[in-house]
């Protein structure tokens, strides 16, 4: 086993060690940071093998948590690592992303390192930073999601923290705007999941589906790939492989989550071919034009009807005899 040497500066704990890291002795490619951020070991709430995903925090408002977090220089060169803490939220997708240091005003802004905001890493080295969490006295409670977020050279590495402040918890969840797109086997059903409560939840999606000619396939109850944070809302969206070819149909969406979640979601939806339509709208534009050219028709048997004219023979016009002037006498002549 490799002697560790220990070195404390500035409240951060250095390890170093010759045979501390398998990986080869050269740069990091050039997309990757040459540095990676995780949580310590060695604590209370590590999982087995000493390995934790994220930060998980708890206490009542007012008090000031501590933790810590490990950065690992994998290259040969020393690394400057500027530290922060940031709010989390939920994208447009409900992906996982973090707030700036302006626009965080949560659990982000309660996030403090003291002196060790910057943290210089020799080469093949571990940094082990405590940082501390201060919850407000005010603070409501429920889930607060941060992250520890460190950066160097335009890159920059989230590590989850999950926060909670005692006091009562509600898991509430809405499902909105569910509507229907494409046909047949490339149908999708889209959806908002709307978080009205006050925990993170992992919700489990089952659709239900009715039509009218019968049974219509829908989908069994599966975990969404989505953690919705506290007030925060996703538009996802559903494959439905088993939208019929021609039926109108009813869906009912039913979400659920730990906590007692549970809310629903429906949409009616028609399915016509589109030859079918095509050949369904030219019927109709026939029909109408032969309903039209009736209509005129009676119209104007109608009018025929209620004119008494129309039935009346025609009388000719008296023909008259030319008149003929009148002749005069020449005055004066003999008698």
């Amino acid at each position: 086993m490799p002697v560790l040497h220990t070195l404390k500066r500035a409240g951060v704990l250095f390890l170093t060690a010759a045979a501390l890291y398998a990986a080869p002795a050269h740069q990091a490619a050039a997309d990757e940071p040459g540095w990676t951020a995780e949580p310590a070991a060695g604590t209370a709430a590590a999982a087995p093998g000493g390995a934790r995903p994220y930060f998980y925090l708890a206490g009542t408002a007012g008090t000031v948590l501590e933790d810590r977090l490990a950065l690992t220089n994998t290259t040969d060169t020393e690394r400057t690592v500027t530290l922060r803490g940031a709010d989390a939220y939920n994208t447009a997708d409900g992906a996982f992303a973090v707030r700036s240091a302006e626009e965080s005003v949560d659990a982000g802004s309660w996030i403090g390192f003291g002196a060790a905001t910057t943290v210089k890493i020799p080469p093949r080295t571990r940094a082990v930073v405590p940082f501390t969490v201060t919850v407000p006295p005010a603070s409501p409670p429920g889930d607060h999601p941060a992250a520890v977020v460190a950066a160097e050279g335009g890159h920059e590495v989230g590590v989850r923290v999950h926060l909670r402040v005692g006091g009562p918890t509600l898991a509430a969840v809405t499902v909105e705007d569910v509507s229907v797109r494409g046909k047949g086997a490339a149908a999708v059903i889209a959806y908002t999941l709307v978080n009205r409560g006050n925990v993170a939840l992992a919700p489990e999606l089952s659709i239900t589906a009715g039509g009218t000619f019968g049974e219509v396939e829908g989908r069994g109850a599966r975990t969404l790939p989505v953690e919705l944070l506290p007030g925060q809302r996703a538009r996802l969206t559903e494959p439905w492989p088993g939208a019929p070819v021609f039926d109108r149909v009813r869906l009912t969406l039913t979400v659920t989550a730990p906590g007692g979640a549970r809310a629903t979601g429906d949409t009616s939806a028609w399915f016509v071919p589109w030859r079918l339509a095509g050949w369904l709208g030219g019927a109709l534009v026939a029909l109408g034009g032969t309903t039209v050219g009736a209509l005129y028709l009676v119209r104007d048997r109608r009018r025929a009807r209620q004119d008494p004219r129309a039935d009346a023979t025609p009388v000719p016009e008296p023909e008259h005899e030319p008149e003929h002037e009148s002749e005069h006498e020449l005055t004066g002549a003999a008698r």
